[in-house]
């Protein structure tokens, strides 16, 4: 037997069994009564999950390159992560909906996008957010992550070797140029780690991202996506773990300007970043509770408006 009928061969028998599980685990999930169908379901989905994003990365590998080739690489990520969105949707009914501010994603450019960071479904959120001509940033362990990787590599990931600082500041050094000469954007999780909260909260903002946006004076666009634990629950144990289909809402806020500034004022900006979408965060948690309980909770407008009031100042 040859080697590629041995490799053709055993993908044909991993790809049967992996649909056979997956589907009969989607199966159980519905016919078993909601309390005993948790597992299930949790199981189904993260299945699926993993086969859209490997199936996506491969696409994006191949199509990183296609696009290199026609001078559109910076389209990368943007096609990669739209075949995400859909192909999460559809395997596992899970939909992020920006719900405000996505004319912000069109017409900003080049930009610093930043996200609230809660688990690995963050992944999808990125491929509804993610406006043509962006990159995502990374730390350089998962340059060698098996297909991601190589498609992360391929795409013009921005790799952050988060252990050497000296390494650190050159790659934005590098990632400031390219985003004036090229007019790519950049997206970054400021919190730098999952949280995995339950409520709506952020962790600790580190710099980075402000310093590249001063660096190379270019708008912070800030980016919510409401605390999905309803969705998505992976930490506390086998006992709690949950994972179900529905709709997350999304809000894209005002752009910040960094314009004239300089990197004395990176500590303030990303204090009242975090401020703003912390602010956001709890606002559309408190929305859904009103809309569960049907006391209809405002439209998400902050009631904060002597703090708004002096962010506004520095917002576009």
């Amino acid at each position: 037997m040859s080697l590629f009928t041995l490799f053709t061969t055993i993908l044909s028998y991993t790809l049967k069994t992996y649909f056979f599980l997956t589907l009969s685990l989607y199966i159980l999930s519905w016919a078993l009564p909601t309390p005993h169908a948790r597992l299930p379901s949790f199981f189904a989905r993260v299945l699926a999950s993993v086969g859209a994003l490997v199936l996506c990365a491969s696409y994006g590998f191949v199509a990183s390159f296609a696009l290199r080739c026609i001078g559109e690489a910076g389209l990368s990520q943007w096609t990669t992560a739209r075949a995400f969105k859909w192909s999460m949707y559809l395997a596992t009914g899970v939909w992020f909906d920006i719900v405000e501010g996505e004319e912000y994603l069109q017409k900003t450019r080049p930009a610093v996008f930043v996200g609230n960071h809660q688990t690995e479904l963050d992944v999808l959120f990125l491929g509804a957010v993610f406006p043509k001509y962006i990159s995502v940033s990374a730390k350089r362990s998962l340059k060698w992550t098996p297909i991601l990787g190589q498609f992360m590599w391929a795409s013009k990931t921005i790799f952050i070797d988060r252990a050497n600082s000296q390494s650190a500041r050159a790659t934005f050094d590098s990632a400031a140029s390219t985003m004036n000469t090229e007019k790519q954007s950049v997206f970054i999780f400021p919190e730098g780690t999952r949280s995995y909260s339950q409520q709506p909260a952020l962790l600790p903002f580190k710099k980075g991202a402000f310093h590249l946006a001063v660096q190379a004076q270019v708008p912070v666009v800030p980016i919510v996506a409401a605390n999905y634990s309803n969705v998505l629950t992976m930490k506390g144990g086998w006992k709690k773990w949950k994972f179900t289909s529905g709709r997350i809402p999304v809000k894209v806020l005002r752009p910040i300007k960094t314009a004239g500034l300089k990197s004395d004022s990176v500590e303030e900006i990303s204090r009242w970043c975090r401020d703003d979408m912390l602010r956001t965060l709890r606002e559309m948690d408190e929305a859904r509770e009103g809309e569960v309980v049907g006391n209809g909770v405002g439209n998400g407008i902050s009631s904060a408006v002597e703090k708004g009031k002096k962010m506004s100042q520095m917002q576009i």
